[in-house]
């Protein structure tokens, strides 16, 4: 992939300088047991809108047994989970929607280029593109490993009524 089109150049982020722990994520984003999937982040830059984070993968994934016996890789709809991740934390730690929750509201232009497969550590850069406060967030994603493109999109959060829902389970 030319240069020019990733979000961060490698050298912008530093994987080794920690701006949130998974106690600081979970503070911000309510994804709990098998559905963290942000390990740490990295780089968060609210006035360009950038934000760039990792998930480590271990062995003890709750898909590596399934997805696939023998050949354990990391399902493309859990790449996309992870930016989604990536983009919530975004928003909520600067309260850009003004809403307790995002969920998802779409994806577009999604494409899986390469394979994450247990050992890896996924890198994930997000980039905010459009924001209706109240309504919707609109990001593109790109998630690397070994600064090797395997899945890039957009995505769309909106706010969850998490009120009305609170009579749910």
């Amino acid at each position: 992939m030319p240069q020019k089109d990733l979000i961060l150049e490698s050298s912008d982020y530093d994987l080794d300088h920690i701006v949130a722990d998974i106690e600081e994520i979970r503070r911000i984003i309510p994804q709990r047991f098998e559905m963290e999937q942000l390990t740490a982040i990295v780089y968060d830059d609210p006035v360009k809108g950038i934000c760039a984070g990792y998930k480590d993968l271990t062995e003890k994934e709750f898909w590596v047994r399934g997805h696939m016996p023998g050949m354990p890789l990391m399902p493309g709809v859990l790449m996309c989970e992870a930016a989604a991740q990536m983009c919530s934390y975004h928003s909520q730690l600067h309260n850009l929607l003004g809403c307790e929750v995002v969920g998802f509201g779409g994806m577009d232009n999604v494409r899986f280029r390469g394979t994450v497969v247990p050992g890896d550590r996924l890198v994930i850069l997000a980039q905010r593109l459009q924001l209706r406060v109240g309504a919707m967030i609109r990001c593109r994603f790109q998630c690397l490993v070994r600064e090797q493109l395997v899945c890039e999109g957009q995505l769309s959060g909106i706010p969850i009524p998490v009120e009305a829902l609170g009579g749910r389970g």
